[in-house]
């Protein structure tokens, strides 16, 4: 496991969080697809913010394949999978109480967070 020091700090931070991969993974989802986020609650690290479980949303882009930051967390695997920009309204997200329901709230979500809403 390679350790974060002071001097790479700013490196690692232009990067960004997740590496993005050039594998050719077949997307599940495309923008204007309907889906609601799983309701998971794992004991590791996930990026699936608790407040958007169990919510439903629309695709708005997919950013491309990145490696599943859970799987590497958890094993170090560099598995490729799509992150997706997920638009949801606030009613959607905290219903009565948003203060402003029509605004709408964008979250990058992997694909394994999401299941096709019928």
């Amino acid at each position: 496991m390679s350790v974060l020091t002071a001097d790479r700090v700013q490196e690692v931070l232009r990067k960004g969080g997740s590496a993005r991969l050039d594998e050719k993974v077949l997307a599940k989802f495309k923008p204007g697809d309907q889906v609601r986020a799983r309701n998971i609650n794992p004991i590791g690290h996930t990026r699936l913010p608790r407040y958007a479980r169990d919510k439903h949303g629309v695709i708005d882009c997919d950013h491309g394949v990145f490696v599943f930051p859970d799987a590497h967390a958890a094993t170090g695997e560099k598995t490729g999978q799509h992150l997706y920009s997920v638009c949801f309204s606030a009613a959607a997200l905290w219903g009565e109480d948003a203060t402003r329901p029509d605004d709408l709230v964008h979250i990058d979500l992997f694909e394994s967070y999401l299941l096709a809403d019928e």
